[in-house]
């Protein structure tokens, strides 16, 4: 089927479950549909955008209150939208590092921190993680102490994944924002799989900065996202433009440098808002997501030769499985080598494995239903089973 011309239909979310370890958080509530219709034109927000002309300010539809409640609902001091987590990690290196600068990231960040500590200059320096894939409080204060004393400055600037998005772990944030602040290094909370699917609160942290992924983990529309800053950082992340034009003499009032003015509007925005009541609400019960995180992973590893790679028991629902000695053996003999796995999980009304992939990979359970937690588990089950596996 078409939507118009030569583009498909796309009928993931209605025909499948759907465990694609990126999506899953990013699914779009029924409300956010709907507003995604109702404000689909590029300006429909700024119907009612008066002075002072700007994003955050604008009352009906009701945006600027969501800047106030989400950023109350992080416990941070102020909050922008911002199009994507990574224009939130662009925004705040553009203004704490400086070229030469020295960068602590982990071994465990996403390509798109690198990415924005390149843009400002800044020199990017990991903390390991530890056997289990952790990124601890140790491991940062030695980190930091080895760059101070390679680059003779402190680091202006501390990402730090909440949960990282190659095993999902959850870090010991408390521990790593303990040793920045001993050196007054503010810390950058990546929370792209943590705000908006689990409770996260950022006075608790100690942290000086939340990014969160709409399109990740706030169920809304690509791209958007949150920057929330605490106040000692807010008027410098946020600072206004005091450029004046030399023939002109125009200034621009209260327009925000890192915001490029304003930043997300339409279909984003309004989407972003429209599933907010239902994220403060599904947060509470990350309890049952964990529970049922744990009955397909209980299920895999009932398959012989299967490693989980995460933590275990899980305490996410974003997991790392390694199938070398399972289901990568069948692939090897299989008519349809590595793409047995992903065409038999689609038989069964699954989807969201990479195709091909029998060796390690990812899978996200969130938002499932227990009913479809148990079919998933046994669909792995019956998988292996058809497949001669042996299956405990």
């Amino acid at each position: 089927m078409k939507c118009t011309g030569n583009i498909d239909t796309r009928e993931v979310e209605e025909l499948y479950i759907n465990i694609d370890p990126i999506q899953a958080g990013g699914r779009l509530t029924n409300e956010a549909q709907k507003a995604v219709i109702a404000y689909s034109d590029g300006y429909s927000v700024c119907d009612n955008c008066l002075k002072p002309f700007r994003l955050d300010y604008i009352r009906k539809p009701p945006i600027a209150e969501f800047h106030e409640d989400c950023a109350k609902w992080l416990n941070m001091d102020q909050l922008r939208v911002v199009p994507g987590a990574r224009r939130g990690f662009q925004a705040v290196a553009n203004s704490l590092v400086q070229k030469g600068d020295p960068v602590i990231l982990t071994a465990l960040s996403h390509y798109t921190e690198f990415v924005s500590v390149e843009q400002s200059g800044g020199i990017p320096c990991e903390i390991p993680a530890d056997e289990n894939n952790h990124i601890t409080g140790e491991n940062a204060a030695e980190k930091i102490e080895e760059v101070i004393a390679k680059f003779g400055k402190t680091p202006p600037l501390l990402y730090l994944e909440h949960v990282d998005y190659q095993y999902g772990n959850i870090h010991d944030i408390k521990g790593v924002v303990k040793a920045a602040h001993q050196y007054d290094i503010p810390v950058l909370l990546n929370g792209a799989y943590s705000v908006g699917i689990m409770p996260v609160d950022g006075k608790e942290l100690g942290v000086d900065f939340i990014v969160g992924s709409g399109h990740k983990s706030m169920a809304a529309p690509a791209p958007s996202g949150v920057l929330a800053a605490n106040e000692e950082y807010a008027d410098v992340v946020f600072r206004t433009i005091t450029a004046k034009g030399d023939v002109t003499g125009r200034t621009f009032g209260i327009k925000e440098v890192e915001m490029m003015g304003c930043t997300l509007m339409g279909v984003t925005v309004m989407g972003l808002i429209a599933s907010f009541p239902e994220v403060k609400k599904r947060v509470l019960e990350w309890d049952r997501e964990i529970e049922q995180s744990r009955i397909i992973t209980d299920a895999l590893l009932s398959i012989e030769g299967t490693v989980c790679q995460s933590d275990s028991p899980r305490e996410h629902t974003l997991t790392r499985i390694n199938t070398i000695e399972s289901f990568d053996k069948v692939a090897k003999t299989h008519k349809k080598r590595g793409y047995f796995l992903s065409s038999d999980l689609k038989k069964r009304g699954i989807t969201g494995v990479i195709p091909g992939s029998t060796r390690v990979w990812k899978y996200n359970t969130y938002g499932l239903t227990r009913k479809q937690a148990d079919h998933v588990a046994l669909s792995f089950r019956k998988i292996a089973e058809e497949n001669d596996l042996s299956v405990a």
